[in-house]
């Protein structure tokens, strides 16, 4: 047996979003066969996303009769210069964004996080809210960061994430009232100083708006993605809007749209209630032809987790952890997909 052999094997493997088979797709980077291993070297970005998994066991299904041992790795050519290499062993950078305030983005980006990091991923949570930070309080982390030799900045843990955050660095009551030039800078360095490591996900929970903080991130840091986070009322997917314009010019991939507090179940008559409205972030997503990553109900039990610091999508019991765990397992699908076509283009 030999690499030919191997790759018509592989035919039979079909990527479940691109609609033909990985080798013609062109995402098999390597083959190397010896007497007793077979490696493949397969286009895939996104750790832990179920259809990535479910390629990665369709090949080793396919190979599994050869009787040699099967290795697999991965690994994808982002595309970018050494100049843009800021934080070279991140995977990938998703930023979580919002219009305006008060939608739930915060919630949104932590149950992000907690759920891929659940899933096996090495997960980093990057709170750059630098006016309101919050992130350290919804995940209850009681650790501080800790300063090298080198002045670098090594960030704590809580659920398998690595975080940083503004409220590490200043008193718990202080206001931050920091000018664009100041915000620059701060972002700048709480990226290249922090020891992130290795991840296979960074978390960027952004503040909300089209500000200095986003803008240096979109000028500064190549985001992998975008997720955004919305109400289902007007006024909400109205500035909503203003974010899907402001990554488009950024030439960020949106890898969709996550409607949060939908609808209000009553725990006494037990009726659904659309609060802020019905079905917006559908129509939203639907309109700028985007993924619709799902919908999240309004409940207390999100806000009980964000508050004692037990984000609510590691609640294996709960109807809403279970919408969040829907959420996560798209975005990294879409993350995927976002990989996979530039490589196609590439190639």
């Amino acid at each position: 047996m030999d690499a030919d052999d191997v790759l018509d094997r592989l035919r039979s493997v079909e990527d479940p979003d691109l609609g033909d088979d990985i080798v013609s797709l062109n995402l098999v980077n390597d083959v190397e066969v010896t007497d007793d291993a077979i490696s493949v070297d397969l286009a895939l970005g996104a750790p832990y996303s179920p259809h990535e998994t479910s390629i990665a066991g369709a090949v080793r299904e396919a190979l599994a009769d050869t009787g040699k041992e099967i290795s697999l790795s991965a690994s994808v050519d982002r595309g970018l210069s050494s100049s843009e290499q800021v934080l070279p062993n991140v995977k990938n950078i998703i930023a979580v964004a919002s219009g305006k305030g008060g939608v739930g983005k915060s919630t949104v980006a932590v149950n992000l996080a907690a759920g891929l990091s659940e899933l096996g991923a090495r997960v980093g949570l990057f709170d750059a809210d630098i006016y309101g930070p919050n992130v350290p309080r919804m995940v209850e982390a009681d650790d501080h960061p800790m300063a090298t030799e080198d002045d670098t900045i090594v960030p704590p843990e809580k659920f398998g994430m690595k975080l940083m955050s503004m409220d590490f660095l200043v008193g718990k009551d202080d206001p931050v009232i920091w000018r664009g030039p100041m915000v620059h800078k701060l972002i700048t360095q709480l990226f290249e100083d922090v020891e992130w490591g290795a991840l296979d996900y960074l978390i960027v929970d952004l503040p909300p708006g089209t500000g200095d903080t986003q803008l240096t991130l979109l000028q500064t840091v190549p985001l992998s993605g975008a997720v955004i986070v919305t109400t289902p009322q007007e006024v909400a997917l109205d500035d909503a809007r203003k974010g899907l314009r402001m990554f488009g010019k950024h030439d960020t991939p949106v890898l969709g749209i996550v409607e949060n507090m939908a609808t209000f179940k009553c725990p006494d008559c037990g009726g659904e209630h659309a609060i802020f409205g019905e079905g917006g972030g559908e129509r939203f997503a639907d309109e700028n032809e985007l993924p619709f990553l799902g919908s999240i109900p309004l409940d207390p039990e999100v806000r009980e987790g964000g508050d004692t610091g037990a984000p609510v999508v590691l609640d294996e019991e709960s109807a809403t952890g279970e919408a969040f765990r829907d959420v996560v397992k798209t975005a990294a699908n879409m993350q995927g997909i976002v990989h996979r076509r530039r490589t196609q283009r590439q190639r």
